[in-house]
């Protein structure tokens, strides 16, 4: 098969007009074939999908780029100046544009690097060969590592050895497996596999935050179960967070997502993979946000979601507890069932998308001002007249439940009739 040597401006919109390629100009103007596009941009045009993220790589020293961008009226921001990375704002628009660079040593966390000028030295540093194809403002497609076939076929190979790729900085691990799952078709590459098994402990040094970050992304994909299925496979999941199931389990909500349109969720698919015993502490290790981490935590204290469920059972359960905890329960659950059982956990869900949390009619000072003092007993009978109006379908009124109250305790009151 012969490969396309450039990419056709007419398919390609940010190759026509628009910010990225003022940007570009402006830079080339300064210095004739000085910048080119490079990246996910250039990938992913290649492989038809869509481009988001637009980064450039400049012969420009950082200073100069910010020098140059300044005199043509535009922002910039040193978001990574220290590693030859500025941001620059073009009609509201952001870009990165990132000096070409080789390393000098690594600690499998952060690179020491020299500024370059030479297109080689810049693409050997990368990670993936199909990350290091470069286009200029015609669309002239430069592709010193052969990424331009791995695109079209959808492989993932890094650039030289794996290994050594990997130790430059062990978030590659997670970034292999995010791509694989994005793109990758067919079998993993075994020298990929191999390194990531190997070297897969180096993920211990990394952040948390760069950790969730790759999983969350890798979790987005279309149908990350392969990859997933190789990231433990490897023990790369299990490094991730020690609590990790069985993958079959995403498997089936991917494919309840796939049958039913729903919407991609990854935050659910990461629930479905993680044993609800240890959420807390897998939120912990990863350092979710807080909302992230009280749906999980909703999802982990709801319980199983089963058959045979009545709607007053589900009702006591949307009330007692988070109505999304049950909800994500559910939605897990769906996949394990088939014929009249998974419609019974399909009519719940319908139900509790529709269920409106009921005002529960007694309050704390009711019973105050009927002699009862405030403390733990006080507690105990609102909880229990609650829990009697709750099994009443929600129906008892203000006036059943108090006549109820004296049957319920009353060893608090300092007066009044129990």
């Amino acid at each position: 098969m012969k490969l396309p040597t450039r990419l056709d401006p007419k398919q390609h919109s940010w190759l026509q007009s628009g910010p990225a390629l003022k940007l570009l100009n402006i830079l080339n103007a300064s210095e004739k074939d000085s910048t080119q596009f490079v990246g996910g941009c250039v990938r992913n045009a290649l492989m038809n999908q869509p481009v988001v993220d637009i980064d450039l790589a400049t012969k420009l020293h950082p200073k100069k780029v910010e020098e140059v961008l300044a005199k043509a009226g535009h922002k910039t921001v040193p978001t990574g100046i220290e590693h030859g990375t500025i941001t620059a704002i073009i009609a509201g628009h952001s870009f990165e544009v990132t000096t070409l660079r080789k390393d000098v040593s690594t600690d499998g966390r952060r690179a020491v690097t020299e500024f370059s000028t030479s297109w080689e030295e810049d693409s050997a540093r990368r990670d993936f060969r199909f990350n290091a194809i470069y286009c200029d403002e015609s669309g002239a497609l430069y592709d010193p590592q052969a990424g331009i076939n791995d695109a079209l076929a959808g492989e993932v190979v890094f650039i030289g050895d794996p290994e050594a790729r990997i130790r430059e900085d062990y978030l590659r691990i997670l970034r292999y497996f995010r791509f694989f799952a994005q793109v990758g078709k067919g079998r993993p590459e075994r020298a990929a596999i191999t390194a990531c098994a190997r070297l897969k402990d180096g993920i211990k040094t990394l952040s948390s935050e760069r950790i969730w970050k790759e999983l969350k992304s890798l979790l987005a994909a279309p149908d990350p179960v392969k990859s997933v299925r190789w990231m433990r496979t490897s023990e790369v999941l299990q490094t991730c967070f020690a609590g990790s199931r069985d993958v079959d389990q995403l498997e089936r909500l991917v494919t309840s997502e796939q049958g039913r349109n729903w919407s991609i969720d990854p935050l659910l698919r990461f629930m479905a993979l993680i044993d609800p015993v240890q959420a807390r502490t897998i939120s912990k290790r990863l350092k979710l946000s807080n909302a992230e981490n009280t749906r999980v935590m909703a999802y982990a204290n709801n319980g199983p979601v089963v058959p045979g469920e009545d709607f007053m059972d589900v009702s006591r359960r949307l009330y007692r507890k988070v109505v999304s905890g049950y909800v994500d329960a559910a939605k897990i659950a769906i996949g394990k069932y088939e014929g009249r059982d998974q419609r019974d956990i399909e009519d719940m869900l319908e139900f509790a998308d529709e269920w409106e949390r009921p005002v529960f009619p007694v309050m704390a000072k009711h019973l105050i001002e009927v002699g009862y003092q405030p403390g733990k007993e006080l507690g105990d009978i609102l909880w229990n007249l609650e829990d009697e109006w709750i099994s009443s379908g929600f129906a008892l009124s203000m006036d059943e439940l108090r006549a109820k109250i004296g049957n319920l305790g009353g060893g608090g009151k300092s007066g009044g009739q129990g």
